[in-house]
């Protein structure tokens, strides 16, 4: 498995880590142990890192699954000690997943203005789809001007072409 700083210089990797957790996370993940399971008041301690920007760097990681914890519990006190590992050989899974919602989300947005004629106001920019065009007798909601038909191939074309790169990029990520 590579180590931190390996993947780090990846500017892909490193973009999509520093996404999720910012510079503070960034710097979690350079100075986290490569070896065994620490709690998080430790890593706090151990980075100079502020306990809260620990925390949401940790539990943001868990939440893609770059990041996981067990509990262990106290008796005498009751309290509980999470105890943290980092898990980075699942960058790969983490990030195409994270494009196989984009591409959801796209594929939505591009049914819909295939599916819609929109109309806008030339003065205010605004761009409604039909129905709400014909609900408002295509009178703009902002300064009742008459809007007027637009045209949205450039945006459909534009849409497709990003569909098809990250169509692309999944599936060479599936193959890798």
């Amino acid at each position: 498995m590579d180590t931190v700083d390996e993947l780090l210089e990846n500017p892909a990797i490193y973009a999509y880590l520093h996404r999720l957790v910012g510079d503070e996370g960034i710097e979690l993940l350079k100075k986290f142990p490569s070896e065994g399971e620490h709690s998080d008041e430790d890593l706090a301690a151990e980075t100079g890192i502020n306990l809260n920007s620990v925390r949401h760097s940790l539990y943001t990681l868990y939440e893609k699954r770059l990041a996981e914890y067990h509990r262990i519990k106290n008796n005498e006190t009751g309290w509980l000690t999470y105890l943290w590992q980092i898990r980075l050989d699942r960058i790969p899974v983490a990030i195409r997943e994270d494009l196989e919602n984009i591409l959801d989300k796209l594929e939505q947005r591009e049914r819909f203005e295939e599916e819609n004629d929109f109309y806008i106001c030339k003065d205010c920019g605004i761009i409604l789809p039909f129905a709400k065009a014909l609900d408002l007798e295509f009178k703009c909601p902002e300064c009742d001007n008459p809007i007027a038909h637009f045209d949205n191939d450039a945006l459909l074309a534009a849409l497709k072409q990003r569909i098809a790169e990250i169509r692309e990029t999944v599936a060479h990520a599936g193959s890798s």
